[in-house]
């Protein structure tokens, strides 16, 4: 890996391609975030145009439009074609937040580990996993959420080793407001 503290033309389509990658997180996502621009932020980067990663240190934050994802470290993975498969955040914690609609309240994930696999619309958090949504919390080891088709599951992180090993997952789920209700 060489030290790069430029952007290439092959960094600059792997930035491209993120924008196009994370702009697709479909229930956490407004639609014009996909159309922002991306801007990245870190003490330093590293590219490797043949192996097709690029890694980020210091203090990282990736936005664009209402997303953003902050870490100590984020590592970004493309395929042959030059479409990323991957990013992962790690830090204490890594952290991610993006607004899926005009009218509803930020989305916020949190993980030692944030793993974001753009073709599968799936989110990975590991060790000392939380999301907050709409004032629910869910919180565990392991929290996969399937953006797609807003599905979340949590649980043990298993054959990963944690930090802070929770044998329960533990969510607080809001009550629905009644129409009409006094509020």
């Amino acid at each position: 890996m060489r030290f790069v503290n430029f952007f290439s033309l092959r960094t600059l389509s792997l930035l491209l391609s993120l924008g196009t990658a994370l702009g697709s997180t479909g229930a956490w996502a407004l639609p014009s975030d996909r159309d922002q621009p991306i801007r990245v932020q870190a003490d330093s980067a590293e590219l490797d145009d043949k192996q097709g990663v690029a890694v980020y240190h210091g203090g990282v934050v990736i936005t664009q439009g209402t997303m953003k994802i902050t870490g100590d470290t984020v590592t970004i993975t493309q395929n042959a074609q030059g479409e990323i498969e991957m990013f992962t955040s790690q830090g204490k914690p890594a952290y991610y937040e993006q607004k899926p609609s005009p009218d509803k309240q930020i989305v916020q994930a949190y993980g030692l580990t944030i793993q974001y696999f753009a073709s599968k619309d799936r989110i990975v958090l590991i060790d000392q996993a939380k999301v907050i949504q709409e004032g629910n919390t869910f919180e565990g080891e392991k929290i996969v959420y399937d953006t797609k088709r807003q599905i979340v599951n949590a649980g043990r992180a298993k054959g990963s080793s944690v930090t802070t090993p929770r044998p329960r997952i533990d969510m607080v789920i809001q009550p629905k407001k009644k129409e009409g209700s006094a509020q």
